[in-house]
Formats: structure tokens, C-alpha cells, sequence
């Protein structure tokens, strides 16, 4: 879905992506990140979120939570991150980033409240009484005051599934005040997820039922004077959705794909922010006239209903953008050893070509590499390193080459 954005917006990162695999210098089966890019899209989305009013943070576990990757973010003014769990928390931290949010998506585990309180992160969500009493506690045990962010819902909210939970929205006074009365924490705001959600009828981000109620709620915990809260509300975050954000009371979001252009928005229409992300793995072998492609990280996140998949192959750039192949990934219920390559008659297709895949990714789901390129938009790309999902560096043979 998103292939022809990369080969109308950024060529020179494919041919770089090709160049830098067939000198051996990136593994097959890895994601490939253009920085310069995701600097500029970062600059994008913070200059907007300024002029709004919002906080921006950014979510990183789509592109694996590496130094490089961060860094580049933070140089294009977005310097405070969230983390979906624990696994996520540990890198942003330990690489001395700005860790702004926890617990949201994934709640943190009892018996590493103590290690998420030493974090020190700007603000904890927590979906119950339970979880709030952990955090607190353990920051209480730390010698501080956590700002506690309660998930909140109503009937006829959206939630993915396995992704519900929440106090309820009609009690938000009473939960407020029992997140004041937690020794060791404090209220501090709301959330929901996803507070936008794409229309593939109309192409457009529409907000979701979800945005409704965190303004209602706060709106009645400002009758009962409370100020300054924060209203979190993340989804399918891009420059051109943040004033539909804003003005549905949003304080604060938690732009992810947006950061590589790679929302559903970016595959159906031409947003400021342009691609930065990548798949690249190589022919392996061939099977009754199909070419098998190594895989890893040939999970497509299901915003869009099932479409027609291409890839790039070819030994040069020259000849990858001139072979458009067919191409199908494994069931999900399958794991993705092969990607298969259906090539026409006059593709000219070899083992050890490069194959590139664009479509929407989620790299901490996966076993892939996750390869940071720096310099492409002036021409003189440079590997950053490769990295773990979990964003440690990877044990590629390759890896500490000069």
C-alpha cells in the first residue's frame, strides 16, 4: 500500500535501501529507516503541535525504539517519548531519552511497578483502582509523586479488540478523587484509545466516540474545578488531524506511523509528512515458479482491507524499480519463515536480489532488524548501526562494519 508513496516521494531512499544491501552492508529481512526523513516529519508535527497548544510525544514501537531512530526525533523537536510497555520503557530510558508516558497501552505489571517508578516517567495511566495503588506505591517507595492518567470509557466507545478496559466515564469525579487520595500518586488527566480512527469510505480520519466522552468528562471535572488537566488522546496522529484533536479538547497526542508516513491517510493522500520506513529482505530460492523472499517482519498491521501486495526486486536500483512483482505473505496464522514473489515471464528475477516491501509496520511485533540510515537526502547514506526490535544493538555479522 504504501510502495508507491516511496517511489513518488522518496526515490533516493529506495536506491539507498538497495545499494546498501547488495555491498552487504544491512541484512535481509530488516526495516529500514530514513532519519532525515523522519527529522523533517518530526519538525512538521512539532511546529503543528505548537501552534495548536498540544504536547506532542512520540510512540516508537513501530520503528523499534533504537538510539539513532530517537535521536533523530528529538533533533526535529519532539524530545519526549511514550512507551507501550515495559519492553518499550526500557531503551527510551536507558539511552537517557525523555520518557513521558507509561502504562498506555500496556499496563505495567505488578512486579515491575518498582523498576517503571525508578523511570521517573512525566505520567502513568492505569485502568483501575488496583493499578493505581501499584503505581503509587512504588513511587511513594521511590520518594516521589506520580501523575496518574486514568483510562476512562463509555458505552459505545471504540476499542480494538484485547484493548478495552478503563474506569467507567459516568464516575470520573469519583475516580479523580481516588487517584488524589493514593499515597504516592495524584490525578493528573484522562485517555482513551484511539481517539481517531480511519474511514476507509471516506479517506478520511473521523473521530471516534471515544473523543466524546474524554471531553465530557473533562468538561465535568472542570465543573468541579479541577484545572489543567491532561487530555491524552492518541490515533492515527499526522499534522493535517491535529486540530480535529485539538478541537475536541486534546492536549496532548502521540503521533507513531505519522513519524514515517505511514498512517492509512499517508497511503491515500499526499501529506506533508513523506515515507521514511521500509521492508527489505532478498530472494532465497525458487519453487514451481515462484521466488521465495527471506521474512521476519511480514506482519501487516489490518488498517485496510486485504489489497493486492508488491515488491521491488532487483540486483541495482535501476532494475528494482523497473520489477513491480507480485507478491503474498503467509497466513497470520502461519509464521513468516518466506514471502512469496510471483514473477511475470520477463521479470528477470535471481537469488541474492533485493526485495522491498511498503506497507504499514509494527517492528516490536516481529523478529526483524531494524536498520537506521542517515545522510540519504544528501546523498552519502550511512548505516546506523542494526538493531534489535527492542531496540538493543543486533547480532549481525555485518553489523560493526566501517
Amino acid at each position: 500500500m504504501f510502495l508507491r508513496a516511496l517511489k513518488d516521494r522518496n526515490r533516493a531512499f529506495l536506491e539507498a535501501a538497495v545499494t546498501l544491501h547488495q555491498a552487504g552492508r544491512v541484512p535481509a529481512g530488516a526495516y529500514l529507516l530514513d532519519l532525515d526523513t523522519m527529522t523533517e516529519n518530526a519538525r512538521l508535527m512539532s511546529a503543528e503541535a505548537a501552534r495548536l497548544g498540544l504536547d506532542v510525544l512520540a510512540m516508537t514501537k513501530q520503528i523499534g525504539r533504537n538510539p539513532p531512530a530517537l535521536d533523530a526525533l528529538k533533533a526535529g523537536g519532539i524530545e519526549r517519548f511514550v512507551a507501550v510497555d515495559m519492553t518499550c520503557a526500557r531503551p527510551i530510558h536507558a539511552n537517557g531519552h525523555g520518557l513521558a508516558h507509561i502504562g498506555h497501552l500496556g499496563q505495567i505489571p505488578r512486579h515491575e511497578a518498582a523498576e517503571a517508578a525508578a523511570m521517573r516517567a512525566d505520567y502513568w495511566t492505569v485502568f483501575n483502582e488496583e493499578k493505581a495503588a501499584e503505581a503509587a506505591r512504588a513511587a511513594a517507595a521511590q520518594g516521589h509523586e506520580q501523575a496518574l492518567i486514568a483510562r476512562i470509557q463509555a458505552p459505545g466507545d471504540t476499542f480494538y479488540s484485547g484493548h478495552e478496559g478503563g474506569f467507567s466515564a459516568d464516575a470520573v469525579e469519583a475516580v479523580a478523587d481516588a487517584l488524589d487520595s493514593t499515597p504516592g500518586g495524584y490525578f493528573a488527566g484522562l485517555t482513551t484509545f484511539p481517539a481517531l480512527l480511519f474511514d476507509e469510505a471516506s479517506g478520511e480520519a473521523r473521530p471516534t466516540p471515544n473523543l466524546a466522552t474524554l471531553r465530557e468528562a473533562a468538561s465535568r471535572l472542570g465543573r468541579q474545578g479541577r484545572q489543567g488537566i491532561v487530555i491524552n488522546a492518541p490515533g492515527t496522529t499526522s499534522a493535517r488531524v491535529m486540530a480535529a484533536l485539538a478541537d475536541g479538547g486534546a492536549t496532548q497526542v502521540e503521533p507513531g506511523h505519522g513519524l514515517t508516513g505511514t498512517t492509512p491517510l499517508h497511503a491515500r493522500s499526499e501529506l506533508p509528512e513523506r515515507p521514511a520506513m521500509l521492508y527489505l529482505t532478498e530472494v532465497s530460492h525458487f519453487h514451481q515458479g515462484r521466488a521465495y523472499c527471506f521474512g521476519g517482519g511480514l506482519y501487516i498491521d489490518p488498517v485496510f482491507a486485504p489489497y493486492p501486495l508488491k515488491a521491488l526486486v532487483g540486483p541495482d536500483p535501476e532494475a528494482a524499480f523497473a520489477r513491480e512483482v507480485d507478491a503474498g505473505t503467509p497466513d497470520p496464522a502461519m509464521i513468516d519463515y518466506y514471502g512469496q514473489l510471483m514473477p511475470e515471464p520477463h521479470h528477470r528475477v535471481a537469488v541474492g536480489d533485493t526485495v522491498i516491501f511498503g506497507f504499514r509496520a509494527q517492528a516490536f511485533f516481529t523478529r526483524a532488524c531494524i536498520v537506521p540510515i542517515a545522510g540519504v537526502g544528501r546523498g552519502e547514506p550511512s548505516v546506523e548501526g542494526v538493531w534489535t526490535p527492542d531496540g538493543r544493538p543486533a547480532a549481525w555479522p555485518a553489523s560493526d562494519a566501517g
